[in-house]
């Protein structure tokens, strides 16, 4: 019987943490080429004055997910965000990690999975490399922390770094 009990709430815990995350948006394009994406944003953000932030990650990250539509709630949020960065979400899925495009744009990132996912990279307007951003940080309990991650986007503004 106790084993019964203990199945049953496994189950239920799998079927509202699977259900929760089909609940949020899906926010990776996973058919675009990274590589193509980042030089692209690159582009806009030397044109418009802003940095590049890549949400690194997939749509099969549930904290991934968590993140976006933690941030698109947050008018706060995303007024910083749109004055300052172009923010992109790109896809990584793990199981590719031989694949030559997606070791290539790990590498132009400075291999930023070590940090797990989702990992932000912030990049400047010429596409360096100037701050990685490990996610474990910007949490509080089962979510996100909206004081730790307004301190990190202000800290990475264009104004704050020159």
């Amino acid at each position: 019987m106790k084993r019964l009990i203990v199945t049953i709430l496994a189950s239920a815990v799998m079927f509202v943490t699977a259900d929760a995350q089909s609940n949020l948006k899906k926010v990776y394009d996973e058919s675009v080429d990274q590589m193509v994406q980042i030089d692209k944003a690159v582009a806009q953000a030397d044109k418009e004055g802003k940095f590049v932030i890549c949400q690194v990650g997939g749509n099969w990250c549930r904290w991934c997910l968590m993140f976006a539509d933690f941030m698109s709630k947050d008018s706060e949020i995303m007024e910083v965000v749109d004055k300052n960065f172009v923010y992109i979400h790109v896809n990584y899925n793990p199981r590719e990690r031989a694949d030559k495009k997606a070791e290539a744009m790990l590498k132009r990132l400075g291999n930023p999975g070590r940090f797990g996912y989702p990992v932000f990279v912030v990049l400047d307007e010429d596409g360096n490399v100037i701050h990685t951003q490990d996610s474990s940080f910007l949490e509080e309990g089962n979510g996100y922390d909206k004081t730790k991650v307004m301190r990190f986007f202000n800290n990475w503004t264009p104004e704050a770094v020159r």
